[in-house]
């Protein structure tokens, strides 16, 4: 060992390096943790994850069958199908209503024309008829009501003349009740007016008169008379 020249500096220590911390006892050197070891504690201020959403076998919900959703699926079409098919059928019904049934207003009108036309000729005198000059405008205007007749029928506008059939309270709007001893109670026995029908629908009832039904014996009414001698019943002479 050399000494320090007078006058010189003494040497500098060497700086101690840092250990590196020891292995526990019986583990070796570099090697992996264990597959069975725990997972380490998340560090603190960290959200805690359900573990139930990434387990298909716990209690959450588990993904959808594919044959579960097909059968939806289906289910669905169908269903859409169906709906579709019957606005294609109800649209077709509306319409081929409204083309049976749109003249139904102009009809009535026409049939009041008709029917004050039939009037005129009905109640024309036959002095009239005969009369020099009147045989060809009355002839016109009888081929003119017959034209108009059958152009009614050709859209379907029946006429309705329930003379003697019984009384249907849907064709027929009762006026009143007559007496009629040879017509069966509850027939019609005189016609006012004429209804009429397009295709199927009723366009105006026919208004009827209806013969009145028999009283039964329970509604007629009691006289209170006591037999001969006009007595009140009760054994008294009248007074």
């Amino acid at each position: 060992m050399t000494k320090p020249e007078p006058g010189a500096a003494p040497p500098e220590a060497p700086t101690p390096t840092p250990k590196e911390d020891a292995p526990a006892p019986g583990a070796a050197v570099g090697a992996a943790p264990p597959e069975d070891a725990p997972p380490p504690p998340p560090p603190e201020g960290a959200p805690v994850e359900d573990a139930a959403q990434d387990d298909p076998g716990s209690d959450g919900a588990a993904p959808g069958d594919p044959a579960d959703e097909i059968a939806a699926l289906k289910d669905r079409l169908l269903r859409a199908v169906a709906e579709t098919e019957n606005l294609r059928k109800r649209a077709a019904r509306e319409r081929e209503e409204a083309a049976r049934y749109a003249i139904s207003g102009f009809a009535r009108d026409v049939l009041v024309v008709a029917e004050d036309m039939a009037r005129a000729l009905g109640d024309l005198p036959e002095s009239v008829r005969g009369a020099p000059g009147a045989k060809a405008p009355v002839e016109g205007l009888e081929l003119t009501r017959r034209n108009l007749d059958a152009a009614l029928e050709r859209h379907g506008i029946a006429r309705i003349d329930p003379a003697g059939e019984p009384f249907d309270p849907n064709l027929h709007e009762a006026m009143f009740e007559v007496d009629a001893p040879g017509a069966a109670p509850g027939s019609v026995v005189q016609v006012v007016e004429a209804g009429y029908r397009i295709h199927d629908r009723l366009l105006r009832p026919a208004r009827v008169g209806v013969a009145r039904r028999a009283a039964s014996p329970e509604e007629k009414p009691e006289d209170g008379s006591g037999g001969a001698g006009g007595g009140r019943g009760d054994g008294e002479p009248p007074p």
